[in-house]
């Protein structure tokens, strides 16, 4: 049984300022209408034998992932919920332990939720390539054939034969200078290392057992102390806490004598920068690719991203990156997209809030976009799905004033309930129990004004809650 482990935990931070740690890469469509994880699901359901998969998330993207995941249709999935990040090999851990309790034989396909495949049939040939390898009880990656001299991936060096394309992994090679992976492409015997692997899931556990113990006591404990909490499966904090942060590269495949890698040419990209998108996708005549509504003159090998209605223009420029938010903007040469992870740094280390939050923030319920901000008030558009409800809650510090633009909302202030529709206002005062629910088929668009003497997302006491906040 083939069962897609999809890990969806990355940041992202190398493509801000689109990317964000609340709404990060892997949940955004950069290079097509689907997102990266959707893509990397609908791909994935695709493959002979493929079953439902198992995704590992953080618990700050739950109802992204869960809504995302609907949007495709898919039915059974698992969805499991880290409270902080702990690497990939802990994440595999626990989709190979999840997979084990009802599946002995699972094959597990471990995919990253960020990478983009172009060509998907060469993707599928060569997991089918792949799967002989698991029943020698191999542990098989995915080694991209390069194209170029690439100093942002790690490298696999092959080694013997293992099957028609399948080799033994001789070594492993960390990110290389420029003139050592001119080397290896000339070599021919290395590949880039694409973080996907194929093997048995008790197979894993073995070897993790057997190379870092320590490690798989920890992520069991969290295991059995999972509790199942809406359609998730929520690890406790505290346990999870404990188990040691560590890729799989460096806890498991470095090690194991057991390692195998199957080559493929598939289009394959992480999406690790904004240079790297660039290279993706289809480019004018002047080496340009566009998103969004640009103005190009004189304009060569850049990247121009605009957000919806902000018009970008570019005159005598190259080799720029130029990417656009209703917040934020950056500009970069191309050269230098991967150091983009400075700003975010330096923005948390300023305590400002863009490394982390878009203006648009997105809800389990909906959405709110923040158009205004001063000493005591604030001005939000919110949008509440058909059905959808905030949670009943207070606030200590605030009163807010809400007006409806469109839709219908009902509205709950202390033991009141009533309607408002379009043009309509209500006002709560400070201290009320108070809740917004959209009855209606179409979405329920409202501005709401807040004032008082402190704003922040934090003062929110909430009383009923139906997504499991708390």
């Amino acid at each position: 049984m083939l069962i897609p482990l999809v890990l969806s935990g990355g940041s992202g931070t190398r493509l801000w300022p689109v990317s964000r740690k609340n709404l990060p890469k892997q949940f955004l469509a950069l290079a097509g209408e689907q997102t990266l994880f959707q893509d990397t699901l609908a791909r994935a359901a695709k493959l002979p034998g493929a079953v439902a998969p198992i995704i590992v998330a953080s618990e700050d993207h739950r109802f992204l992932a869960a809504e995302q995941v609907q949007e495709l249709g898919i039915k059974d999935s698992a969805i499991i919920l880290e409270p902080l990040a702990r690497n990939t090999a802990p994440a595999i851990a626990l989709g190979a332990l999840h997979a084990l309790q009802n599946h002995p034989d699972a094959v597990l396909l471990v995919l990253p939720a960020d990478h983009l495949i172009a060509d998907t049939l060469a993707f599928r040939h060569a997991v089918e390539q792949a799967l002989p390898l698991t029943e020698q009880g191999l542990l098989v990656t995915f080694g991209i054939r390069p194209d170029r001299p690439e100093t942002g991936f790690g490298y696999i060096r092959r080694g013997e034969n293992v099957s028609t394309n399948g080799f033994k992994v001789a070594q492993f090679v960390e990110k290389p200078d420029l003139d050592t992976a001119s080397r290896y492409l000339a070599d021919g015997g290395y590949d880039w290392n694409s973080g996907m692997f194929l093997f048995k899931a008790n197979r894993y556990i073995e070897e993790l057992r057997t190379h870092n113990p320590i490690m798989l006591e920890a992520v069991e404990i969290a295991f059995a102390e999972a509790k199942t909490d809406l359609d998730f499966i929520r690890l406790d904090a505290t346990s999870f806490a404990k188990v040691p942060d560590d890729s799989i590269d460096y806890a498991v495949m470095e090690k194991t004598h057991h390692a195998a890698v199957v080559p493929v040419s598939c289009g394959w990209s992480d999406i690790g920068s904004w240079s790297a998108l660039w290279l993706t996708g289809e480019k004018d005549d002047n080496g340009n690719r566009f998103d969004g509504d640009v103005l190009a003159i004189d304009t060569r090998n850049t990247l121009v991203r605009s957000h919806e209605r902000h018009l970008v223009a570019t005159l005598g420029v190259e080799d720029l990156v130029v990417v656009t938010t209703p917040d934020a903007t950056l500009v970069a040469h191309r050269d230098a997209a991967q150091d983009v992870k400075k700003i975010v740094d330096q923005l948390k280390s300023s305590g400002r809030s863009e490394h982390a939050f878009h203006r648009i923030v997105h809800r389990p319920w909906g959405s709110y976009d923040s158009l205004e901000f001063g000493r005591r008030f604030q001005v939000k558009r919110i949008v509440v799905k058909p059905g959808a409800s905030l949670s009943l809650q207070m606030h200590h510090h605030r009163a807010e004033h809400w007006i409806v633009v469109s839709g219908t909302a009902e509205i709950t202030c202390d033991d009141k309930v009533f309607l408002l529709s379009e043009n309509q206002s209500t006002y709560i005062p400070l201290g009320a129990r108070h809740r917004m629910r959209n009855p209606g088929k179409v979405p329920l668009e409202m501005i709401e004004v807040q004032s008082g003497s402190y704003l922040g997302e934090d003062d929110i006491v909430r009383y009923e809650d139906n997504y499991g906040r708390h």
